[in-house]
């Protein structure tokens, strides 16, 4: 696929968080977004807890220790695999589910100082739902707390990024939004952690 002329690597550096709920359509739009810039990659939470062959354990499995360790290892693994890209002049464009600011902090701190910005995919519950019921069984994420993850976002991280309701738009349309609003859309985010400090400074 051609890159398209409405975001260049310059403009969009660093890493694009895409997240939203299971069925958002996440993995799908991240490649198509990666194929349509001259010059970026796509790194996938799915895709680097695959490398794991036996031992592995789900963020929602048993032992729930084990389950907590293995997707800080997922997002660790992420953060080094995006740094190594935007260090050699990679956009990243990373998919995964972010349930609160802490875990989007954790990216953040990972990947600092490279600028990190953030897209949410919002078409709602109900089409997320149809979307993943539609997937192949074997893609198929058995999820039922939507309107727990749901609350969550919002009230986490719903003043921040670009939200975008994709619920009318199919991936095509929805990709071709980010590429050509990306960059007027989202900033860099600064960190939470030190909120207090950047007040007492007046910044």
């Amino acid at each position: 696929m051609a890159a398209s002329r409405g975001v260049t690597t310059d403009e969009v550096s660093g890493c694009v968080i895409v997240t939203g709920m299971p069925g958002a359509g996440k993995t799908t739009i991240t490649s198509l977004v990666a194929q349509r810039m001259p010059r970026a990659a796509q790194v996938g939470g799915d895709a680097v807890n695959a490398m794991v062959r036996s031992g592995f354990v789900s963020f929602m499995g048993e032992p729930t220790e084990e389950a907590l360790r293995q997707d800080e290892l997922c997002n660790r693994n992420m953060s080094c695999l995006a740094n190594n890209f935007i260090d050699f002049g990679f956009t990243v464009l990373m998919d995964t589910v972010l349930a609160d600011r802490s875990e989007l902090d954790f990216f953040i701190a990972l990947m600092s100082p490279r600028p990190v910005r953030l897209v949410v995919l919002d078409p709602g519950i109900e089409v997320c739902k149809v979307r993943n019921a539609g997937r192949d069984p074997e893609d198929r994420f058995e999820f039922d707390g939507y309107e727990r993850l749901e609350a969550d976002m919002n009230r986490e991280f719903g003043d921040l990024g670009w939200w975008l309701d994709t619920s009318a738009l199919s991936a095509d349309q929805t990709a071709q939004s980010l590429v050509g609003e990306m960059a007027g859309r989202t900033t860099a985010l600064l960190p939470g952690w030190n909120s207090w400090l950047r007040r007492l400074h007046d910044v």
